[in-house]
């Protein structure tokens, strides 16, 4: 199977959607596809991986997005000659699935990975709320109907997308993990190295630092729960817009000596920074279906978030991890708790490797490939039809 995964942004800029698509590229590139990554700049960069396909366009400041409408002649040409396109964002690469890949049979799948209306209101705060949902709910359900398959990675975000109009058959497919990557290790990295010790406890984000993910709450909330716990420490992983503001922040509030900032991390080291850790925090109520956390519970992470959409998908409060309301003293009072209480973090961590289970990468892409192979017959089905039609039609003319 010839497979195109559409993506607006990839590599050398890490979010979770790209850590997604080179994933199940490699996935699906060991069971023997061929899969191929169409994205926009980065001309310059060294892609380690095959069939990469870029094409020019112009950097919107340091966001790793780029503008582009249109993909150059060779890329063209490539995706002209693939069996299915799966776009992992709607408005570039959504647009441009539909203009290179209807005219050629060529059936779509979209996957929506992101609070398109959270993100709105995090990065134009000036724009009354009502502004972006009134575009999303004029431009998601069109542009999913004419799209042949519809993935949600986590039940809520199905019914978020049914709020906004979306009336064509969604599929849920978690997105996966590589649970070989993320696994309790004997030898990571040593806590030494970060200036923690063995009896401190350490909690740890990892993700984007950038507005939408609320982290001014988590360090307020941090800064609460190491007034009653003395040894707490906290490992931020991660780069972004953010980045600079927030180490200011501890400053001011004289947390930065139990605060490690990380900055850029290559993915393949993010497995021992969560080694290093007792459990997984995030503010974040803008997630669809985050990884992190998965990765953290991989690797035997109890975790702590917010009850939000994708984020109460995945921990099951006082199962393999604990649901706060989206309140600071909840959530600062609720950090102390787990930390206070070895027994519950024990019990919560053995939940937690249960559960990174069910999200094995070989497992889910598996899915998607029965997904592709049912819409590929589909829309073979409907041209050996359509044909038959026409022919018939020519016959008694």
């Amino acid at each position: 199977m010839r497979i195109a995964m559409l993506t607006d942004t990839y590599k050398p800029y890490i979010s979770g959607v790209t850590n997604h698509v080179s994933l199940n590229k490699h996935t699906m590139e060991t069971d023997g596809h061929e899969v191929f990554v169409f994205t926009f700049g980065g001309q310059d960069y060294l892609d380690e991986e095959p069939n990469i396909i870029r094409s020019p366009a112009v950097p919107i400041a340091d966001t790793g997005y780029n503008l582009s409408f249109r993909y150059s002649r060779h890329a063209q040409q490539i995706l002209s000659t693939v069996d299915v396109a799966h776009v992992h964002h709607p408005f570039a690469s959504g647009r441009l699935a539909l203009r290179y890949c209807q005219s050629h049979n060529i059936p779509i799948v979209f996957t929506n990975h992101t609070r398109y209306d959270l993100y709105a209101q995090a990065y134009l705060p000036h724009l009354p709320e009502a502004i972006p949902e009134a575009f999303l709910q004029a431009f998601l359900p069109s542009f999913c109907r004419q799209c042949d398959l519809v993935i949600a990675p986590s039940p809520s975000l199905k019914k978020l997308l049914s709020g906004f109009g979306v009336d064509s058959p969604i599929k849920i497919v978690p997105n996966g993990v590589d649970l070989n990557s993320f696994r309790p290790l004997d030898q990571g990295f040593r806590r030494e190295e970060l200036g923690i010790n063995d009896k401190d406890l350490v909690l740890i984000y990892v993700g984007r630092l950038s507005p939408e993910k609320s982290l001014t709450m988590l360090l307020r909330a941090f800064a609460g729960a190491q007034a009653a716990v003395e040894n707490l420490k906290l490992i931020i992983v991660g780069e972004g817009t953010e980045y600079d503001n927030l180490k200011d922040w501890c400053e001011r509030v004289n947390i930065s000596h139990a605060v490690r900032f990380t900055g850029k991390t290559a993915y393949n080291a993010v497995s021992g920074y969560l080694n290093m850790a007792d459990a997984f925090v995030t503010p974040s109520v803008s997630e669809v279906h985050p990884l992190s956390i998965i990765e953290g519970m991989a690797v035997g992470l109890p975790a702590i978030g917010i009850e939000s959409p994708g984020v109460g998908d995945i921990i099951q409060h006082n199962v393999n991890g604990i649901l706060c309301r989206n309140d600071l003293a909840d959530f600062t009072a609720r950090m102390v708790r787990l930390m206070l209480d070895d027994t519950l973090r024990i019990r919560l961590a053995s939940g937690a490797t249960q559960t990174a289970k069910h999200y094995d990468i070989r497992r889910t892409s598996s899915q998607l490939h029965d997904h592709y192979q049912e819409i590929i017959d589909s829309t073979m089905q409907n041209s050996i039809t359509r044909d038959k039609k026409l022919s018939i039609g020519k016959f008694f003319r």
